[in-house]
């Protein structure tokens, strides 16, 4: 039975010689590096990404890394498309092709009809010299010294450097679009990220008679009742015009509690927080979170720029609509 302590002294090797793998790989950031971002940045149509086995699963991650980063791209399996796949790619296209030895012969044999298309061919080999890389327009060498597996055959340290040199291409040509987190979010947006960016205050906050609000002249008990009828431990306090005069919440309560305080006949006027946080509606919700977190605050109102009261929201609004 191998000892645990052999495992993990494996287990470091490889990360040892993956990390210097990636390391190596900087020398490639070069001239046809910058080529082959223009290419792509050039490009009409989609760009096509190709590989087989091992190469095959890391192109199908560079394509799907290019496709959310701004890239329009899609992986073409090569066994596939001598077989009518090659219909997906049309002129205007520009192809990726992965092959650590730049020998695989089923990406070989669709060489000649990417020619015929007259489109760009990238390709990422461990060989300068191999045919792949010969008949490239642009060939980006993503070789290793040696792979981490044991036996020097399971593709290892050149699967990492090639997805390494695919991320590379993607972020570098993310920041050549100016790429926002918006623009990202547009492409997840089933996921936690797109809510998180998609979403606005508009888009949860309470509206109309959801809104706990009472004007200034209400005695502080007129307010209590309202937060407790609307639920959002707040309550606004507005003019006769519905703009804000201020806020009265929870912890506005607990510290009144501090003082000798008639609830029936003071006015919420003469104990809420005037110049409370605010927030606009068209805001990211995210944004809300971040100033409800940075103020020590569980709720906050939504105004206009003439602070005219329009809406509501607490941090449970913000859990149920998954935005923390």
């Amino acid at each position: 039975m191998i000892k645990p302590d052999t495992l993990k002294q494996r287990g470091l090797e490889v990360i040892q010689i993956e990390q210097q793998a990636v390391d190596a790989l900087k020398h490639s950031i070069n001239d046809d590096f910058v080529k082959a971002c223009q290419l792509i940045l050039e490009c009409r149509g989609r760009v096509v990404v190709t590989g087989m086995g091992k190469s095959g699963h890391i192109g199908g991650k560079i394509a799907a890394t290019l496709a959310s980063t701004g890239t329009p791209a899609f992986f073409v399996h090569p066994g596939e498309a001598s077989h009518g796949d090659l219909g997906m790619i049309t002129p205007g296209d520009v192809v990726i092709a992965l092959s650590n030895s730049g020998e695989t012969a089923e990406i070989l044999t669709i060489v000649p009809i990417i020619k015929r298309l007259s489109l760009p061919l990238i390709s990422l080999t461990g060989n300068d010299d191999s045919s792949l890389a010969r008949e490239s327009n642009i060939h980006l060498n993503v070789g290793v010294e040696k792979e981490a597996c044991s036996l020097g055959l399971a593709p290892t340290s050149s699967t990492t450097t090639a997805l390494v040199m695919g991320d590379a291409l993607a972020v570098a040509l993310l920041e050549a679009r100016d790429f926002t987190a918006e623009d990202f979010a547009l492409s997840h947006p089933g996921g936690s990220l797109g809510r998180r960016l998609l979403l606005h205050v508009k888009d949860i906050m309470h509206t109309g008679d959801k809104i706990p609000a009472v004007a200034a002249n209400a005695s502080l008990k007129e307010a209590l009742l309202e937060m407790t009828r609307k639920g959002l431990g707040m309550t606004a306090i507005v003019d006769d015009k519905n703009r804000l005069l201020g806020i009265y919440t929870d912890g506005d309560l607990r510290r009144s509690l501090d003082h000798d305080i008639n609830i029936n006949n003071t006015a919420i006027e003469d104990v809420m927080t005037a110049n409370c946080k605010t927030i606009a509606p068209d805001v990211l919700a995210v944004e809300a979170l971040n100033m409800m977190e940075d103020n020590k605050i569980n709720a906050i109102v939504v105004v206009d720029e003439n602070t005219q009261l329009l809406g509501a929201l607490n941090m449970h609004d913000l859990l149920r609509a998954g935005v923390v």
